[in-house]
């Protein structure tokens, strides 16, 4: 059944909200056009505010790995509430044990961590310790990237050619900035190159004092860009051989890829890793973590070396409870092998389907996490999106599937996200609804 997106209800909220909040929306990266207005979500569905159903591979900017309102993670949240936990904020407590064991567990180059509510302070957090342990201040970017909202990461994610400019390597490319107030000095000790360069990274360690190359060892917030052979390791044997720290930001990547993150996969160990989303399977928590001799500089007796470290509610009791219960689920070989199943089916169907109707696709994935490409040439970095895909059919394909109940963000080239809540029901009739919309349009 076709849905009715932009609903008078929707408008009427939203344009209500526009009095009270800047720009109508809390985080303005969700402001899109239809704008829907939701009001709940439950396994692989989230329902508007007409009541009217939609399959969701949107999941939240991805944290939804077991799918929205996953029981087993609301239950760990509602008995720490009725054991009337509480954010007492003086010294440590077992919550924070439990967690940091999982964690370090989980993933084996995380000697020590220390917990954050967002990825952006992970990130933020983890560019401070590189300056602080290397004494340099430069840093490295890829462009198409996204590290978060603070000055040092907020270069615009998907900007055009004209601003980007022509490939090159080796070279940088412009800080095309992503929010006005960034001070020039800050824009001029970031550096940025293209995802699987590692040419251009070699040319500006010898050009500049490079603290740290931030990395997300799969570029997921332009589609699925995957890394080229040989590529993350070289990456962290170059940094290692100029004393420069490697950050994997496994914000996207991390336990979506696998319980270990997108590094168990590759086998490489990063100096430092930052993780988010699908940790805690919707609730706000962040984690950075990594070489003990990096990460002790939280906590040096030198104040000249400390490193700050500090959030009322680092590590809130409920977000802790819903990180451990998740952690735990995940721990089970099955819920993967699960989720790639259904992936699989979603994949070869969608390839099937663009095959018959004759149009050209890459459909690029890293487990769980993909994306449709109207192009023929599989990008290995941005310049291929922006100079290949055909930006204007994904967004009227995207609106195509919401106004059938299949709702994708609609902003071209953003990932899609498989959770273990989608059913073969769910895969089949959004093949169903892919046909019809391939119809149509």
């Amino acid at each position: 059944m076709t849905t009715q997106p932009n609903s008078s209800a929707s408008q009427s909220i939203f344009q209500e909200a526009s009095q009270f909040i800047a720009g109508g929306v809390v985080s303005l990266n969700r402001k899109v056009s239809p704008n829907i207005v939701f009001k709940k979500g439950k396994g692989s569905k989230i329902f508007d505010i007409d009541d009217k159903e939609y399959i969701d591979y949107h999941a939240g900017f991805a944290p939804y790995l077991l799918g929205h309102n996953y029981s087993p993670i609301n239950d760990a949240v509602i008995e720490i509430l009725n054991q009337e936990w509480s954010l007492i904020g003086s010294g440590t407590n077992a919550l924070e044990l439990e967690l940091a064991s999982l964690v370090c567990k989980a993933v084996p180059s995380l000697e020590l961590i220390q917990v954050t509510n967002t990825g952006s302070e992970a990130t933020a957090h983890a560019i401070r310790l590189s300056r602080a342990y290397t004494g340099r201040e430069d840093i490295i970017l890829a462009v198409g990237g996204y590290n978060g909202w603070h000055n040092e990461v907020s270069r615009a994610v998907m900007p055009s050619l004209a601003q980007l400019g022509p490939r090159v390597c080796p070279g940088e490319y412009p800080f095309v900035q992503m929010s006005a107030g960034i001070p020039e000095n800050t824009k001029r000790r970031v550096h940025l190159v293209n995802y699987n360069d590692l040419a251009s990274i070699k040319y500006l360690m010898k050009r500049f004092p490079i603290a740290c190359v931030l990395a997300e060892p799969v570029l997921q917030n332009v589609g699925v860009v995957l890394p080229q052979e040989g590529y993350l390791k070289g990456l962290i044997d170059v940094c290692e051989k100029n004393g420069t720290v490697c950050i994997f930001d496994e914000v996207k990547t991390g336990f979506r890829s696998a319980l270990g993150g997108y590094q168990s996969v590759a086998g490489v160990k990063p100096h430092l890793s930052v993780f988010g989303k699908a940790i805690a399977n919707g609730y706000p928590l962040g984690i950075v973590g990594g070489k003990k001799e990096i990460m002790e500089l939280f906590d040096s007796p030198d104040p000249e070396k400390r490193v700050l470290i500090a959030g009322t509610y680092n590590a809130h009791p409920v977000n802790a409870a819903a990180a451990i219960a998740t952690l735990k689920i995940l721990n089970n070989p099955a819920i993967y092998s699960s989720i790639h199943q259904t992936s699989k089916r979603l994949y070869s169907g969608l390839t099937q389907i663009f095959k018959e109707k004759g149009i050209p696709i890459v459909l690029s994935n890293n487990a769980s996490a993909y994306c449709v490409y109207f192009t023929e040439k599989t990008p290995v970095d941005l310049h291929d999106i922006l100079e290949n895909v055909d930006f204007a059919f994904d967004l009227k394909y995207r609106k195509a599937l919401i106004a059938k109940g299949v709702y994708h963000i609609p902003i071209a080239c953003k990932q899609g996200s498989v959770s273990y809540a989608h059913s073969d029901a769910d895969i089949d009739k959004t093949l169903e609804i892919t046909r019809d919309v391939l119809q149509e349009i």
